[in-house]
């Protein structure tokens, strides 16, 4: 399949409702124990909030577009890391289930990777589920290493 058939391009207001729509997607890998309601809730406010701030300054999103269709999205800013060093940060990337294993979300990443570059940043760092083993292998197979992991005890109820 020839490298043009979706295009990656900057976040556009007309795009929001399908980028609105992917945000469903990022339950994916969240502990079987956290509301999954209240997960929905809380992702579907990450990418509002990434689509309102996309032209704000350190900020960016970008979309694969194919034919006219929407079927990714990439919001990359900064974090600063605990140590005090300020990191380029992918907020959400997500990928149209129907469109998944295409490499779109390997496009997207190194959309995320350059900018982090033209703007001088050493790392691109981001969080995924630790149950997300799809996920987690994409980001190894890409070059990323696990730095921290979370770890959860039912103490009560």
């Amino acid at each position: 399949m020839a490298d043009d058939w979706v295009r990656i391009r900057p976040y556009e207001e007309r795009d929001r409702q399908a980028a609105r729509s992917l945000a469903a997607r990022l339950v994916i890998g969240v502990a079987p124990w956290r509301n999954r309601t209240a997960v929905g809730h809380a992702v579907r406010g990450w990418v509002e909030g990434s689509l309102n701030e996309s032209t704000a300054e350190g900020r960016a999103v970008f979309v694969a577009v194919h034919l006219e269709d929407v079927v990714g999205l990439i919001s990359v800013g900064t974090r600063t890391h605990f140590t005090g060093d300020i990191d380029a940060y992918v907020g959400e990337l997500v990928v149209a289930e129907s469109m998944e294993r295409r490499g779109i979300g390997a496009r997207l990443l190194r959309a995320a990777e350059a900018w982090a570059v033209e703007r001088g940043f050493e790392r691109l760092t981001l969080e995924t589920g630790a149950a997300n083993s799809r996920a987690r292998g994409f980001y190894a197979a890409a070059g990323y290493d696990e730095e921290d992991i979370r770890l959860t005890k039912k103490i009560s109820g």
